[in-house]
């Protein structure tokens, strides 16, 4: 399992993700090995026009930055789906210490947990009509974004962060170079944004050069503790 930054021990063991995949705490083995790390490095200037950001890089609704729709919820709370929250996928993006929860019920215990993860840069959730609660704690707010990719896609991407193909980068194949072995770096490939053991196209923890080849049936990209990933294909 990849080691945790040492800043960020104290608050994810409190958010200890018992059923995400890919989570900074949970290992699951689909192919791979389900673990990431926090810690990769962003590059600014010149490579802006390119490189999709976890802090809020690409647009998932084909609008640009400059004019993002209104939150649909806050960063903080307890939300009753069907009520507080509709269903649907949501985007929150500029994370630092971001913890969100899909339950079956209100009673807080580990069983009622359908899907959790702990979250740097931005990361999207598919809320379901059964869902009964969504939590989120410390993140940035969410918006809804539509069911169907579309943008201006990026061929580059930060190392921290969840990216949906056609909106936020687009599909070919991808390589992080540089990668340490004390945090690690973890990649996802996903089918939707469910956060579920199924929703795992394939995963993998990578020391050093990472190499991945992206799909343009894939739906999403799930990148933790690794250095940025440039399209070379």
């Amino acid at each position: 399992m990849a080691q945790q930054p040492r800043q960020q021990q104290n608050w994810f063991a409190r958010h200890k993700v018992l059923t995400a995949t890919g989570a900074l705490v949970a290992v699951i083995a689909v192919g791979g090995v389900a673990a990431g790390g926090g810690g990769g490095d962003t590059k600014g200037g010149s490579e802006s026009d390119t490189v999709a950001s976890g802090s809020g890089g690409g647009s998932a609704d084909g609008k640009g930055d400059a004019k993002k729709a209104a939150p649909a919820l806050g960063g903080d709370g307890t939300f009753e789906v069907g009520a507080d929250v509709k269903p649907g996928t949501y985007r929150s993006t500029g994370n630092t210490m971001c913890y969100w929860e899909r339950a079956k019920d209100s009673s807080g215990e580990p069983d009622a947990i359908l899907a959790n993860d702990n979250v740097t840069g931005s990361t999207y959730v598919t809320v379901e009509a059964s869902d009964k609660i969504f939590k989120s704690e410390g993140c940035e707010d969410w918006e809804a974004v539509p069911a169907t990719a579309s943008g201006s896609p990026k061929t580059g991407m930060a190392g921290d962060g969840m990216y949906r193909i056609g909106a936020d980068i687009a599909p070919g194949t991808y390589k992080s170079t540089g990668n340490g072995g004390d945090d690690g770096c973890y990649w996802e490939r996903s089918k939707d944004a469910l956060h579920g053991v199924d929703s795992i196209i394939a995963n993998e923890n990578v020391s050093g050069n990472a190499i991945v080849t992206i799909g343009a049936k894939d739906a999403y990209f799930k990148t933790n503790g690794c250095k940025n990933w440039k399209k070379t294909g």
